[in-house]
């Protein structure tokens, strides 16, 4: 695997590539490695940041089961901006909430695969990236979504 980072405004992130794919994002200053995919990766987040990308265009490889790429996949069709509640999801799935919520928690793909637009039914739910729920904030609110918040 090979990695490259950014300061973002939600901290740093880096983004690994493994065999063609983005396969992680995490919130560390990790770089390692040199390749046109992470590049263009780098750019998609900044351009995001920048509120000049609504949409990711990337290959993507969702490590874990196939429940798990379900969910991912689930997740990655919710628009910018617009939200989902975890129970929603679980309905289209044909899957119980608490199942869908683990596998929302287990993004290996945060932002990219935007696990921060699923909320609960009666709040914001969890968010496993760097500063939690603060941080599923501060997405929602780039993304123009912070009226669902009030």
């Amino acid at each position: 695997m090979i990695f490259a980072s950014l300061d973002t405004p939600v901290g740093p992130l880096s983004v690994a590539e493994r065999d063609g794919a983005i396969v992680r994002l995490d919130w560390t200053a990790r770089s390692e490695g040199k390749s046109a995919l992470l590049d263009r990766a780098l750019e998609q987040l900044r351009a995001y940041f920048a509120a000049e990308l609504t949409e990711f265009d990337l290959p993507l490889q969702v490590e874990g089961s196939e429940f798990q790429r379900a969910v991912c996949d689930a997740m990655l069709a919710i628009p910018f901006g617009e939200t989902r509640t975890y129970g929603g999801l679980a309905k289209d799935l044909g899957a119980p909430p608490q199942p869908v919520g683990n596998a929302c928690g287990g993004n290996p793909i945060p932002v990219i695969i935007p696990c921060h637009r699923v909320l609960g039914a009666s709040g914001l739910g969890g968010f496993s990236g760097k500063g939690g729920v603060e941080t599923k904030v501060a997405l929602l609110k780039h993304e123009g979504a912070a009226s669902l918040l009030i």
